[in-house]
């Protein structure tokens, strides 16, 4: 048993500033939003030699620049040009948290608008190494801000969905702990699960664009193998992602053993069965080779029970697949809570007894509203309240958002 982390967050407040009454000029796009292929595609149609894109995407992911004119190398000339075109910096951070350890820290990023995503960076017990002799880091990032999927058991879910996020938006959770990691060997990203705020599939082509920068050696160039793209299900996009010839890890989100309780808990989930799910990650292992995982959160009374194991096993056995258990973690979800730890190793024994490959999810984060969209519902109560007016002995209101770490 581990000592229980306790969560040590910073808010940071967010300036708005009056809005401008001369012409504003359109917004510079983010330099990320292109493909390598396009990037350097643009800077020989300036006259450029090609390797000039090389030395640049090379500056953003292995130094962390997060302005042109930090470039070595660079003419002065392409500099003024890339920054009157172009930007490459970070994203605001609205809230910081961060467990006792250090090991898990969570941040909310502002994208503008009011949007704002969360991004986690887990760092594994050096025990558990990576091929590469690395002790391992995972980043865990959002593909969209809100989700549509409406999970009953998901904060994020219960945010509703807003929009998706560019390829640069995802890009930019993995490049702000690229950053932070500083040249450090024992802190370098190694994996990068797609399993933050949003459906990936829904938002295909700006994910798949994004995977395609963290495993290109213009990139962060990760082993494809340390990506893994999580879906509530979406059999089109498992198709899609089937014909793209990666080696990526695919997580299918089950929770039900059954389709009328799977409909419960994932309304977006009401047009496909379970057995459309299981043929689907059957082309996915043919196509590939890679285990296929399914994610199952345990729900204490409600899908964690011996018999809901043994029809879980029914479907799943004889698949090269894996089920990871996900004891619940308190979020949105009313009326939900977590199963018992007797209960969590009982629902395991059983699908292990029935020759299914099966393990329970180490926790890293429960302490530090770690789940899916927990700090950025956390944080938006916590805005609301500090600005919401108090009333003073004479009944008058008066504001307090100063006395709540906002200003």
């Amino acid at each position: 048993m581990t000592r229980a982390s306790v969560p040590c967050r910073t808010l940071v407040p967010m300036v708005t500033e009056t809005p401008p009454t001369t012409l504003v000029m359109p917004a510079r796009e983010h330099i990320l939003d292109r493909s390598p292929e396009a990037l350097r595609a643009l800077l020989e149609g300036w006259g450029e030699p090609g390797y000039r894109a090389d030395q640049l995407s090379r500056a953003v992911f292995a130094h962390g620049a997060t302005e042109f004119a930090s470039i070595p190398g660079l003419p002065a000339a392409l500099r003024a040009r890339l920054e009157e075109r172009f930007r490459i910096a970070p994203p605001e951070v609205l809230a910081r948290v961060t467990s006792e350890d250090g090991a898990t820290t969570k941040v909310l990023l502002d994208l503008g608008g009011g949007a704002a995503v969360e991004a986690v960076r887990m760092a594994y017990d050096p025990e558990d190494a990576s091929s590469a002799g690395r002790a391992r880091v995972t980043l865990c990032v959002s593909t969209q801000v809100g989700c549509a999927m409406g999970c009953t058991f998901c904060a994020t879910g219960q945010q509703g969905f807003t929009r998706n996020l560019t390829t640069s938006e995802i890009l930019a959770q993995v490049l702000h702990f690229v950053r932070e990691a500083d040249g450090d060997p024992s802190r370098r990203v190694t994996n990068v699960v797609f399993m933050g705020m949003g459906e990936p599939l829904a938002n295909y082509a700006h994910t798949l664009e994004a995977v395609r920068w963290l495993v290109d050696e213009r990139g962060l160039h990760l082993r494809q193998r340390g990506i893994t793209i999580s879906t509530v299900g979406l059999r089109s996009g498992i198709r899609r992602l089937v014909a793209e010839g990666l080696q990526v890890n695919l997580t299918i989100s089950l929770h039900a053993p059954d389709d009328e309780l799977r409909r419960e808990l994932i309304p977006a989930a009401a047009g496909t069965t379970i057995d459309e799910l299981v043929e689907s990650a059957r082309e996915y292992i043919a196509a590939t080779g890679r285990r296929v995982t399914f994610a199952y959160a345990l729900l204490d009374g409600v899908n964690d029970g011996e018999e809901q194991a043994r029809r879980l096993a029914s479907r799943v056995r004889g698949l090269q697949a894996h089920v990871n258990l996900i004891p619940y973690n308190p979020t949105a979800g009313e009326g939900l809570r977590r199963p018992t730890r007797e209960r969590v190793r009982a629902f395991l024994r059983t699908l292990q007894s029935l020759g299914v490959n099966a393990t329970v999810r180490i926790e890293r984060g429960a302490a530090i509203a770690a789940a899916c969209g927990q700090l950025r519902t956390d944080v938006e109560r916590e805005r609301a309240s500090a600005n919401a007016p108090r009333t003073s002995p004479r009944g008058e209101g008066f504001p307090e958002a100063s006395a709540r770490g906002f200003a």
